[in-house]
């Protein structure tokens, strides 16, 4: 008797087991597994020419292009579109579409190395002499906060002693990475000097950094904070401002070699929730992204040192936090592996009505959901709770068939 069902196939390499399984020539198999990813892949701001021209394309090779009803009346110069087709029949597009004028060459250059971006699931965080395999598994960033005001500890670290005993007890736990902060970035917080920073932190770092095997990562935005961190023992640094609050921070981080998480933040954490708005909020973070990420490498910064962050809480709404993890996989379209941190966050409180020390739960569900959609690394305060989570989730997204 026959069977049918209806097969989940998670990304290409899944397709060419299943492929392979039923006994293809082994010719066809990478070919026919590029027909059953389908992809839609949004355009802004095309020339409505062009958008015509890429529908008729994209229709000869049996995909499609979604375009405005005022392209066909010709009442408007550029427009949005969307790209939709299979793996296979955008890269056919591209092709087609590399020597024809309007800018559909660059357009076709850019489509396939978006499509290639999103594709990637190999990456390497180099951070001086550490080299993570990020294709491994999902990576936890225990959070240190050497602070009196944080959101969710201050003050249960300040002490040296206490917060040099959390370094070591998260890193049994199973922290990865331990991510050193000396200054409150929560809603409303004051700034504090780069010397009071230090103050905070150096110590702790100092006594860390010859007992830890893992990286130690120093948050701040302040490139003097950096620079003192890395000496005594840092290789990581977790610039919430994604490179923009201080321009000398570029040149540290290539200097010293060291992994650099580049964050999107509205505002500074004293404004940026007084009703943060966006016209586009996914687009306009990855377009922030990206010109920080262009700066990095402009100035010498290794592509395989840069990991990003959307900045979940930072100048974003409840909405807003919620609509940038239902959409964390476009942020693969960069082509960078991706940190997220909704550890404890308001977003949490406020859907569950939990306080800070109730959102465990909470903090969980979004870290399945961030592992689901592609994300690397998980920075969190909970880490031997969330290393259950984390190790259980990677182990169900790579049980693959044979």
């Amino acid at each position: 008797m026959m069977q049918i069902r209806v097969i989940k196939i998670k990304d290409q390499n899944d397709a060419v087991r299943h492929i392979r399984k039923i006994g293809a020539h082994p010719q066809s198999i990478r070919y026919m597994s590029s027909k059953t990813q389908s992809l839609t892949v949004k355009l802004k701001g095309v020339n409505s020419i062009a958008c015509n021209i890429l529908k008729q394309e994209m229709l000869s090779v049996g995909g499609d292009v979604a375009v405005s009803e005022k392209v066909i009346t010709k009442d408007v110069g550029k427009t949005d579109c969307l790209v939709i087709g299979t793996l296979s029949q955008i890269d056919k597009l591209s092709k087609k579409i590399k020597r024809q004028p309007l800018g559909l060459d660059r357009i076709g250059r850019e489509l396939k190395a978006t499509v290639d971006n999103y594709q990637r699931d190999r990456f390497k965080f180099i951070c001086r002499k550490y080299t993570l395999n990020l294709s491994k598994k999902t990576y936890i960033c225990g959070i240190l906060n050497v602070t009196p005001d944080s959101f969710s500890d201050g003050g249960r670290f300040f002490d040296k002693k206490k917060a040099i005993e959390r370094g070591l007890i998260m890193q049994d736990e199973g922290a990865d990475i331990i991510d050193i902060g000396g200054e409150s970035t929560r809603p409303g917080a004051r700034r504090v000097s780069s010397k009071e920073q230090m103050e905070r932190i150096i110590p702790v770092i100092r006594g860390l950094s010859k007992r830890l095997k893992i990286p130690i990562s120093v948050d701040t935005q302040e490139s003097k904070v950096a620079e003192a961190a890395i000496k005594e023992g840092a290789s990581v640094i977790n610039d919430i401002s994604g490179l923009r609050y201080d321009k000398r921070m570029i040149k540290v981080a290539s200097k010293y070699e060291t992994g650099l998480v580049i964050m999107h933040m509205k505002g500074t954490p004293a404004t940026m929730q007084r009703n943060p708005k966006y016209h586009c909020l996914i687009q306009e973070i990855i377009n922030s992204l990206k010109e920080s990420i262009d700066s990095a490498l402009a100035s010498g910064v290794n592509r395989e040192h840069i990991v990003i962050d959307p900045g979940i809480g930072f100048g974003k709404t409840t909405r807003d936090n919620l609509l940038i993890l239902r959409s964390l996989s476009e942020f693969k379209s960069l082509g960078y592996p991706i940190m997220i941190g909704t550890s404890r966050k308001s977003v949490i409180g406020n859907v569950l009505k939990k306080s800070v020390d109730e959102r465990l739960m909470g903090t969980a569900a979004t870290v399945v959901y961030s592992i689901l959609e592609g994300v690397n690394i998980v920075r969190v305060h909970d880490v031997a709770q969330i290393k259950d989570v984390v190790k259980m989730t990677d182990e169900i997204e790579k049980t693959r068939i044979n």
